[in-house]
């Protein structure tokens, strides 16, 4: 079964599972995909689905239909193409292929000990284990002392947000979660009962810092809170608490 993921700057605001065999896309509330956008014709696009296949086709639109960056007028979608409507993104998921694409996934995503220097490991786990609770932004309700320390560890998750992986949902169950590139850019994500946290280890870069909400995260342990958005080796993820 194939999926669409919707999104827009970056940030996932839908995901259809493509059980029909016609779809329709646009700006109108009849549509099975409404994106309400001025950019966005009334019925945009139409995607059928015919066995394995699946056929996208541009409903005469105002703005047109895009498909990895190119106008189009009828394309036969493959797994990852990426389908461009106004200022919105669709992304096209093939499950049997992304099933078996998993473990690339995670292989590109997740390092493994003995892939980076394990000293700057073990000093990020320290770091992130005795760092002290950043403090929240402006807009979010400062928590006690009393209520963050008795606040349990909840589960949570990072979903890529950018590049050939978007889309993808990684759990985040182990106490500490190594993340990037070697030689790139590389951070840990530490499981704690009060929370979770972010910690740098090594980029190719002197100061180069991850990001969360497009700010460098600094040397210390920064706390991660729901819909945070961290950058990485140059990848978008979102960190989502359920």
């Amino acid at each position: 079964m194939a999926r669409l993921i919707l999104s827009l700057d970056g940030q996932v605001l839908a995901e259809y599972n493509m059980t029909k065999e016609r779809y329709t896309v646009g700006r109108l509330p009849d549509n099975d995909v409404r994106i309400d956008n001025a950019a966005v014709s009334g019925h945009h696009g139409l995607i059928i689905n015919i066995l394995n296949d699946s056929f996208l086709e541009d409903l005469n639109s105002t703005n047109g239909t895009y498909v990895n960056g190119k106008l189009i007028k009828k394309h036969a979608l493959t797994h990852g193409d990426v389908i461009t409507i106004g200022q919105h993104h669709l992304r096209f998921v093939d499950s049997q292929v992304e099933s078996s694409s998993q473990d690339e996934f995670e292989r590109t995503l997740v390092i493994q000990p003995g892939q980076v220097n394990e000293a700057r490991l073990r000093a990020a786990a320290e770091a992130a284990t005795s760092a002290p609770p950043v403090p929240p932004a402006p807009h979010r309700a400062e928590p006690t002392v009393a209520a963050e320390k008795a606040a349990p560890s909840r589960p949570a998750k990072l979903q890529v947000l950018s590049g050939q992986f978007a889309g993808r949902e990684l759990e985040l169950a182990k106490t500490l979660t190594t993340l990037g590139r070697p030689g790139v850019q590389v951070a840990a994500i530490s499981r704690r009962a009060d929370g979770y946290y972010i910690i740098h280890v090594e980029s190719s870069r002197p100061g180069e810092f991850p990001l969360v909400n497009g700010q460098p995260i600094g040397p210390q342990a920064r706390k991660l809170h729901d819909n945070d958005v961290v950058t990485l080796a140059g990848v978008k993820m979102g960190f989502f608490e359920s």
